[in-house]
């Protein structure tokens, strides 16, 4: 079973105060930061672009994992590289197999991490399969892009599971990161799916000591790896 990581998300926090977010996710030792950007046209919300990444980035070396929802992304990602961003990911709805391939070379030759996110309608396009190799993650959302505090879509797990089966067969050290309404009480099933990355929102930045919540999710998460 792959390591499991905790990647809050800032969204979740007070957006007058993304500093003390970051913080958080510093003293709870969790392993990455998700950071939402959503342009208002792909999903319904506008969050914040680059230039609050690259305020934050300072506060840190934890990976910056920022998911881009936004309708063009060829037009914003070297903001966003430029801005502090290891892993950029990109929604695989408004892709396909020759423009990920163009946006995927411009990414690794900044050094940075690509992923692929899919909407929980959305099954993993053949294009985006052929490339799971190229991929550092795939975002399994589980609830539709826009807004924190939504609750888990469970009909999602298959699709989990399948794209996790695929990982597997062919070898390869992908993440496969789940997106949405994850807490303590589905963690651990949705490790046992083939998740390892756990999105955080209310999770973590909902509860009265969010710095705890974030080792309360991991350890729930890692109860899976527990053989009786």
């Amino acid at each position: 079973m792959a390591a499991v990581k905790i990647a809050p998300s800032v969204l979740a926090w007070n957006l007058a105060n993304l500093e003390r977010a970051v913080e958080i996710s510093v003293e709870g030792r969790a392993d990455q930061v998700h950071l939402d950007v959503i342009d208002g046209s792909f999903a319904p919300n506008i969050t914040f672009g680059p230039g609050t990444v690259k305020a934050l980035r300072h506060l840190t070396d934890m990976k910056f994992d920022t998911h881009l929802m936004i309708e063009n992304p060829q037009n914003h990602l070297a903001k966003f590289l430029d801005a502090g961003s290891d892993l950029v990911t990109l929604h695989a709805e408004v892709l396909n197999g020759s423009r990920f391939d163009e946006l995927y070379s411009a990414v690794r030759s900044r050094g940075r991490e690509m992923g692929l996110a899919i909407k929980p309608e959305t099954d993993l396009p053949k294009w985006a399969s052929d490339r799971l190799d190229k991929l550092s993650t795939v975002v399994v959302m589980t609830v539709k892009p826009g807004f924190s505090g939504q609750k888990m879509d469970r009909s999602v797990m298959p699709k989990l599971q399948r794209i996790a089966a695929q990982v597997k067969e062919r070898g390869l050290g992908t993440d496969i990161e789940v997106d949405g309404g994850v807490e303590p009480d589905n963690a651990a099933d949705v490790v046992k799916r083939g998740g390892n990355v756990l999105v955080a929102g209310a999770a973590v930045y909902g509860q009265e000591d969010p710095v705890s919540a974030i080792a309360a999710l991991r350890a729930e998460a890692e109860k899976a790896g527990i053989r009786s």
